[in-house]
């Protein structure tokens, strides 16, 4: 398993060096003069393989700390619908065939949890949700107020999971393959990364999905907390 996972890992972290230093090479070349437009294309596109590699580098970091006990969370009251909308605003300069929409009702609770860490779960998500729908389409991320928890939900309209490939979903270096077939870039460390995260919080995290009709991921968080008293304080000194 350890061979299998360094074979898959060095292959991602290969993948985007080798566009990388394509790019380059071919901007370096003397005998061409690239336009303007053309230059700003391949510096784009480099940036785009170094955030690849930046996310990839993290999530293998952040496996071996939670492998060692070392996750360590920070909590702090957060008002989840802007931290996903941070998120969606780094995304939406780099991915433009996707739209997103939040849902959030005005009311909806703070809940006390590590920002940092809520925030990576999110962006490991719709990255995720990003992947399984190459043709593009509207990405939703839900807010749900339940007794005792939050749930959030991100909807995307892509090709789907199937039945075989949900059982493994959130184990490490899992990759899933589209219906046709096609393998899903990445290390397999997003997901599993996201469960530690949510589990370390006194949430859980699952999926729902059918084939050819989009993936939705839900994580809850515990309404528990210092935070869960000051709504309620607020609520009745209203």
């Amino acid at each position: 398993m350890r061979n299998e996972a360094l074979a898959i890992v060095s292959h991602e972290l290969s993948t985007p060096l080798a566009a990388i230093k394509g790019y380059v090479t071919a901007m370096l070349l003397e005998e061409v003069s690239w336009p303007e437009e053309k230059r700003r294309q391949f510096l784009q596109l480099i940036a785009e393989e170094v955030d690849n590699l930046q996310t990839m580098i993290s999530e293998i970091l952040d496996t071996t700390r939670i492998e060692a006990g070392l996750l360590e969370i920070e909590l702090q009251p957060l008002r989840l619908s802007r931290l996903a909308q941070e998120v969606i605003d780094e995304m939406q300069q780099r991915v433009m065939a996707h739209r997103f929409m939040l849902d959030f009702s005005s009311d909806f609770p703070l809940v006390d949890a590590d920002p940092r860490r809520i925030k990576q779960v999110f962006r490991n998500i719709l990255d995720n949700a990003v992947k399984y729908s190459p043709d593009g389409g509207l990405i939703v991320i839900r807010g749900v107020v339940r007794a005792r928890d939050v749930v959030i939900s991100i909807a995307d309209q892509g090709v789907g999971i199937s039945p075989e490939d949900m059982i493994p979903l959130f184990d490490k270096y899992f990759r899933g393959r589209s219906s046709y077939g096609r393998s899903i870039p990445g290390t397999g460390l997003g997901l599993p990364v996201s469960r530690e995260i949510i589990e370390a919080h006194n949430g859980r995290i699952w999926a729902e999905s059918d084939v050819g009709e989009g993936t939705t991921l839900h994580f809850s968080l515990p309404r528990h907390g210092p935070s869960t008293l000051e709504d309620q304080d607020v609520a009745h000194t209203q």
